[in-house]
């Protein structure tokens, strides 16, 4: 797909805030679909593979109900299904020990869901300008319960922000339902994957950015308890 070619609306470098290192990824992908996902989860079921989109930006948007949800959506949606890497926004109290290296050699990145920095914000916009595949869970934290919460609207506001600055760009959001047969899945749970029809952000982009917004924030929450409901 054509791409403005302003000097102002160039992509930029997104090195400096996040990658995916070739080689953990190499470790790590065949590592969580062999070997620790089939093994501690009894069953794994995934529908609408079919829907993700394989040359388009794209939002990635799960309801996020465990810390599992960062292996599973890689494993139902990631390398090895699309061919694309992930990067994920990610709160940042996770980004912390272990975990947190992990995270970031995985293409994670920190965000404060309370108050996220116009440098995250722009660094989302980036990545989807390099026609990344970028994961954000737009209700913000995890919820242990089978309802879908109310959304954020940081979503939405990123890929208009980017059909703003570049038209060109069909970027899509993919919505996602996540749910496990317990609360706090443990060895032996049951994990369903619903991806949803992608959502075009520019049919949305018809009003101010603040309605629009609200707008493509309630289209993708309507997306996701039908998601949630067909389950």
């Amino acid at each position: 797909m054509a791409q403005s070619t302003t000097a102002s609306h160039q992509p930029k470098s997104t090195d400096k805030n996040s990658r995916v290192s070739p080689w953990v990824a190499r470790l790590l992908y065949p590592l969580g679909s062999y070997v620790i996902l089939p093994r501690f989860f009894s069953e794994i079921e995934i529908v609408g593979q079919e829907n993700i989109p394989t040359d388009h930006p794209v939002i990635v948007a799960p309801t996020h109900r465990s810390r599992w949800d960062a292996l599973i959506v890689p494993y139902a949606i990631g390398r090895m299904v699309s061919g694309r890497d992930m990067r994920f926004m990610v709160s940042a109290n996770e980004v912390k020990g272990l975990q947190g290296w992990f995270i970031r050699r995985m293409g994670g990145f920190p965000v404060d869901t309370i108050r996220p920095s116009a440098s995250t914000l722009r660094h989302s916009i980036e990545l989807l300008q390099n026609k990344e595949m970028l994961v954000i869970f737009p209700e913000g934290n995890i919820f242990r319960d089978r309802q879908v919460h109310p959304l954020k609207r940081g979503v939405a506001r990123i890929a208009l922000d980017v059909v703003n600055e570049q038209p060109k760009l069909e970027v899509k959001i993919l919505p996602v339902s996540l749910q496990y047969s317990d609360s706090h899945p443990s060895w032996g749970a049951k994990v369903k994957v619903a991806i949803g029809t992608p959502i075009d952000t520019a049919s949305y982009l018809q009003d101010s950015v603040r309605r629009s917004s609200q707008k493509l924030t309630k289209a993708l929450e309507a997306q996701l308890k039908k998601l949630h409901e067909a389950s």
